[in-house]
């Protein structure tokens, strides 16, 4: 039943098209945060012979890797957003829940590969974005410090693989390189969304914000939404703070009487945009502040490039000696309790920082950048 709250337009609709007319539709919201578009295009479904052991060179690693196939053996915990641990795909940057994947032979290194994330094509033909050259395969970006580079697709700063053209430096993360031109949303059922490049002032339907780029909507309905908020918005997550799954909503809840508050940053929440709900507790966290990665747990829900979207492609961590600090830094993403910059003065919070933990230095990634040269610990 359609509630009487729901907006305009986001009630039920009659199917436009034809299952058998599309037998590879990707279907969003994507069932949990272990599901994601690369899978769908690479997944192992058994017509390949799985390589115990690979060359780490091919991924600009140093040392071999090893294949975790079995959970007896698994030398890491993984990926569990309940118990505060963390562990992400150096590939893709999307937490590692299950077995198979691939490990660094190091035991002091943290670099892991999910096992179809070792299968990635080399190159991109055509490709939508950039149709002039083949974009290839890059595990580093050339020239990007620690590989941080901004998609020119979704905008949102990655450190993980990369398709790209370095005659015009166009780099895309290896997610958006297989960005589908349909797909069909819980949100809008029933009807195909199309890939479309936004005008100004296009308006999402699951945020505040407007699209900016690319995204996908329904020719026939004012239907649009980020191409973000439709592919990494999964449709139940695990938080710390409730003991229960909470789901995806696209608007109020029935049988909620009272205002909206955030879990997480205790600001009002506006349930006419997406959330996260918990219908046995009765809570509620905005999208932007109910991560599924742990180093963004004390983020908050200030605007939308605040959000957890701003380094949702970025893996923190890694210890590094510098030139201008007798202690090694820590790579991570910076809190309110971080305070102010030892560099430009300005605050920590949010952004990527380079902290000591043996004394309170710290500072920007950009500051470091252009002021240290660094070294790995």
């Amino acid at each position: 039943m359609t509630s009487i709250l729901m907006p305009a337009g986001w009630g039920k609709t009659h199917k436009n098209f034809k299952d058998e007319g599309h037998p590879n539709l990707i279907r969003c919201p994507f069932p949990d945060e272990s599901v994601n578009l690369l899978m769908h295009h690479l997944i192992n479904k058994g017509e390949l012979v799985i390589k115990r052991k690979i060359d780490g060179e091919m991924f600009c690693h140093p040392h071999p890797l090893i294949l975790f196939d079995t959970l007896l053996n698994v030398p890491v915990p993984l990926h569990d957003p309940m118990k505060s641990v963390e562990l992400l795909c150096n590939g893709c940057v999307r937490p590692i829940t299950d077995v198979p994947f691939y490990k660094c032979s190091q035991h002091h290194c943290d670099f892991v590969l999910h096992e179809w994330c070792t299968r990635l094509p080399s190159q991109i033909q055509d490709y939508h974005g950039h149709p002039e050259h083949t974009l290839v395969l890059l595990p580093k970006i050339p020239g990007k410090f620690l590989g941080v580079f901004r998609c020119k697709i979704c905008f949102i700063y990655c450190n993980g693989f990369a398709y790209g053209c370095k005659h015009c430096k166009y780099y895309v993360d290896i997610n958006c390189g297989f960005i589908p031109d349909v797909i069909t949303h819980d949100a809008h059922p029933n009807h195909l969304l199309l890939r479309f490049k936004a005008s100004p002032h296009t308006d999402c339907k699951a945020c505040p914000w407007s699209i900016d780029s690319t995204g996908f909507h329904c020719p026939t309905c004012d239907f649009y939404l980020h191409t973000k908020c439709a592919l990494l918005l999964p449709r139940t997550i695990k938080h710390k703070y409730d003991k229960h799954a909470l789901n995806l909503r696209y608007y109020p809840a029935e049988n909620h009487s009272g205002e909206y508050f955030c879990e997480i940053c205790e600001d009002e929440l506006n349930p006419n945009w997406w959330f996260y709900h918990c219908s046995m507790c009765a809570s509620s966290m905005h999208t932007a502040c109910a991560p599924v990665k742990h180093q963004c747990d004390r983020s908050a829900y200030l605007w939308f490039e605040e959000s957890i979207f701003r380094y949702f492609n970025v893996k923190f961590g890694g210890r590094y000696k510098t030139e201008e600090h007798p202690h090694p830094v820590t790579f991570v993403q910076g809190t309110n309790y971080d305070g102010q910059c030892n560099v430009c003065d300005r605050e920590l919070q949010y952004d990527m920082i380079f902290k000591c933990f043996t004394c309170k230095f710290a500072s920007h990634y950009w500051c470091v950048r252009n002021a240290i040269v660094i070294h790995e610990a």
